[in-house]
């Protein structure tokens, strides 16, 4: 997941995309805490928590990645891989997400930021890049 997603639970759900985002993102962590699924968290993940002004949002999101059981750090290697992708379309953050999902082999990265969706869609990646409604749905699917 990027921040948006630990974000997402604690954003105005009165409006039915950001509930339904938050739903799947704490399902999605309740399947990570039941060791259903592995949550990847990273040296990405907590510098770019660490910017957030609301310290009370910063720590909700914290006690949201402690939900992972693997940490990665982002390495020499990984940043030049992120330029890359910045050379193609990705903001810094994002590339920087990409680089680390892709060198730990995640199978997907999640988002709630269909800007970066879509720009990551254009990616020759070897793993995925979607919403976690969308993901979420699809894994139930394939479960039935």
């Amino acid at each position: 997941m990027d921040v948006c997603c630990f974000n997402r639970p604690f954003d105005d759900l009165t409006q039915a995309k950001i509930y339904l985002e938050a739903e799947a993102i704490m399902s999605i962590i309740s399947y990570c805490e039941d060791n259903s699924w592995e949550l990847i968290c990273s040296s990405v993940i907590d510098y770019e928590i660490s910017r957030t002004i609301d310290a009370h949002r910063m720590e909700q999101m914290q006690n949201l990645c402690f939900v992972s059981r693997e940490y990665v750090t982002m390495t020499t290697k990984d940043e030049q891989r992120a330029k890359y992708f910045q050379q193609n379309g990705i903001k810094p953050m994002d590339s920087f997400h990409l680089a680390v999902a892709e060198a730990n082999s995640a199978d997907v990265l999640l988002t709630t930021d269909k800007q970066f969706l879509n720009a990551a869609n254009k990616l020759k990646l070897k793993f995925k890049v979607a919403n976690p409604i969308s993901w979420f749905m699809e894994m139930m699917d394939n479960e039935y």
